[in-house]
């Protein structure tokens, strides 16, 4: 999806108090581990401040839908959220956002574009491959190889004290009982618990209540009750012809304004954009980059059908259903 046109504004939000971190550094044992006082030495440095990205427009959302059409009921919600913030001259917040849904409809990529369009961060964290709740919330320094957790990690290392954090295939954690994955989520997903986040390596008080939060999944039935009750939830469909042709178009373009290969952005054949509607987008953008290449190896700067090598999804059995 192309950069949205506004520009979002910011302000400062303060994530932690540096005075937290000067006691929790004073008060580390000489043998306390390295890792963990160079980053208190870090966070002093830097300053508990980070930008907190208020929206000046809505006009990104016209983009988005092109781009992810059967989002449509999503993307509805959050534009009035985004005026409403846009209004009152403030950052965007809205529930925690479950994405529900077979795989390859476009969740995940959906939830990219979406914090393209808030003009904030974005972090991804499979849920699936999460065998310890400390993957979210970090590990006690008292264990050999802690470090914080992805939602730390965000908010001290990086930029905005909003980011987009999107969980990938929550239905899919696992692992052992006792670290459950999802246990950081009951403190997280409350605003007014997450106000005041612990980390568990770091143990200084974060402010995670601004973040932005998206999750997929395939079976809404594997997700504990508590946590579907802190989540708004939308049941996302295949996109149909019209917006397969609009995905496709949309990637087109996008991959060509990423590039300087002579292809013109807005010249695409249509039985070239026929057929790339009828191949799943996680696939399209490999079909659409082998395609251009093809083109190239003849000498031309447009695709031809014959560009298209479908070869490589023939051989697959069933359906294959929308990137997720």
């Amino acid at each position: 999806m192309n950069t949205p046109c506004h520009i979002p504004l910011a302000n400062s939000e303060s994530i932690y108090n540096v005075a937290d971190v000067d006691r929790a550094l004073e008060g580390a044992a000489p043998s306390q581990n390295e890792p963990l006082r160079s980053l208190y030495e870090k966070m002093r440095e830097r300053g508990g401040e980070r930008f907190l990205v208020r929206p000046s427009s809505t006009d990104g959302f016209d983009a988005l839908h092109d781009a992810c059409p059967n989002f449509k009921p999503v993307i509805d919600d959050v534009r009035k959220h985004t005026a409403l913030a846009i209004s009152g001259n403030e950052a965007v917040q809205f529930m925690p956002i479950l994405l529900l849904g077979e795989p390859g409809v476009g969740k995940t990529h959906f939830a990219k574009c979406l914090a393209q369009v808030l003009g904030t961060g974005f972090e991804f964290v499979s849920m699936s491959s999460l065998t310890a709740g400390w993957i979210l919330s970090g590990a006690s320094s008292q264990w050999m190889n802690a470090k914080p957790g992805k939602v730390a990690q965000s908010l001290v290392q990086g930029e905005f004290a909003n980011p987009l954090i999107a969980l990938d295939e929550v239905d899919k954690a696992g692992g052992d009982a006792r670290y459950d994955p999802m246990g950081a989520l009951y403190t997280l997903l409350e605003h007014d618990t997450a106000l005041h986040f612990k980390d568990e390596f770091i143990e200084v008080a974060v402010n995670a209540s601004h973040i932005l939060w998206v999750a997929t999944a395939n079976d809404e039935s594997a997700i504990p009750e508590p946590i579907l009750n802190r989540m708004n939830v939308y049941a996302i469909e295949r996109p149909d012809q019209d917006g397969a042709m609009r995905i496709a178009r949309a990637l087109y373009g996008e991959i060509l304004a990423a590039h300087n290969w002579g292809f013109d952005p807005e010249a695409l054949d249509d039985e070239v954009l026929e057929k790339l509607a009828d191949i799943p987008p996680r696939d399209m953008r490999k079909i659409l980059l082998d395609a251009f290449g093809n083109a190239k190896m003849e000498g031309r700067s447009y695709l031809m059908l014959k560009d298209l090598n479908l070869e490589r999804l023939a051989k697959r059995k069933g359906k294959i259903g929308f990137y997720s």
